[in-house]
C-alpha cells in the first residue's frame, strides 16, 4: 500500500522536523520544505496527498501560497498559524484551505485533523484486495516495537514482551511526543496514569521497568533519556 505523502511547508526547521518525525512514525511519507518555492519545486516531481502550510513565513506568506495552490490543484491544505489574525484564518479558508490549527500544535490533534481532511477529500490510497485496509501502527522503541493497536511490545523475532497498561500508556505518550522534554507531571497527564504514588516515584519506577524492556543497555539509556531537572525525552532511532 502506498504511504500517504505529506508536504510540511514551514520556515522553522525545528517545527518541520518535529512534525515530520511524528508523521513518519504514523505511516506517512513526508517532505520537509522551507518555503513556497521549495514546495513548488517538489510538486513538479511528485503530487502530495496533503500539505501542512505555515501562514506566517517571511517572503511569500501562506495566504499567497494557498491562493496560487488552489488555482491549479485540489490538494488539501491545513494551515498552521501562530500569530495570524481571525481575518487571516477566515481568508485562508475562503481561498480554499481545508482546515487550520494553532501553533504550537498538539501532535495528536494534528494527526486527527490530517486523517479527517484526507477522508473528506477522498485522499486515502486504496488498498489492494490482498492487503489490509490499514497499516499496523508500530513504532520502534530501542530493541522493541510498540504496536499501538494491539497495545503490545514485541521483539524483531516477534516475541511479545509483557506490558502492563500503565507502561503502554507511558510509551504511547512518548510516541506521540518524540524529541520533546516531558515533565513527570505532564507524562502522568498524557498517560492518564495518576495514582496514589507521588509524581516522581510513579513515573520513575515505571520508566525504570520500561527501560529494562527496550533499552540496549538499561544502565545507560539512550531511547528514553533523563533530562536533568526537567523530565524525560523519547529519542527515536
Amino acid at each position: 500500500m502506498a504511504e500517504p505523502r505529506i508536504f510540511v511547508v514551514d520556515d522553522e526547521a525545528e517545527t518541520r522536523e518535529l512534525i515530520g518525525d511524528y508523521l513518519v512514525m504514523h505511516g506517512f511519507c513526508v517532505r520537509l520544505l522551507e518555503d513556497g518555492a521549495r514546495m513548488r519545486e517538489q510538486m513538479a516531481i511528485e503530487r502530495p496527498d496533503l500539505i501542512l502550510l505555515d501562514l506566517n513565513m517571511p517572503g511569500e506568506d501562506g495566504l499567497s501560497i494557498v491562493r496560487s495552490l488552489k488555482a491549479v490543484t485540489d490538494v488539501p491544505v491545513i494551515m498552521l498559524t501562530a500569530t495570524a489574525s481571525l481575518v487571516d484564518r477566515v481568508v485562508g479558508l475562503e481561498l480554499g484551505a481545508d482546515d487550520y490549527l494553532a501553533k504550537p500544535c498538539e501532535l495528536r490533534e494534528l494527526l486527527a485533523r490530517i486523517r479527517s481532511v484526507m477522508r473528506r477529500a477522498g485522499g486515502k490510497p486504496a488498498a489492494r484486495a490482498d492487503e489490509p485496509a490499514q497499516p499496523r501502527r508500530e513504532i520502534r522503541f530501542g530493541t522493541k516495537w510498540l504496536d499501538l493497536d494491539a497495545q503490545s511490545l514485541r521483539s524483531d523475532d516477534g516475541d511479545e514482551q509483557p506490558l502492563v497498561h500503565s507502561e503502554f500508556s507511558l510509551l504511547k505518550a512518548f510516541a506521540e511526543n518524540p524529541r520533546r522534554v516531558l515533565s513527570r507531571e505532564r507524562l502522568l497527564d498524557l498517560a492518564s496514569a495518576r495514582d496514589s504514588e507521588p509524581f516522581d516515584r510513579a513515573v520513575d519506577v515505571r520508566i525504570t521497568r520500561i527501560r529494562k524492556k527496550i533499552e540496549p543497555d538499561p544502565a545507560r539509556p539512550t531511547v528514553i533519556r533523563t533530562v536533568r531537572g526537567a523530565g524525560y525525552m523519547f529519542s527515536p532511532d
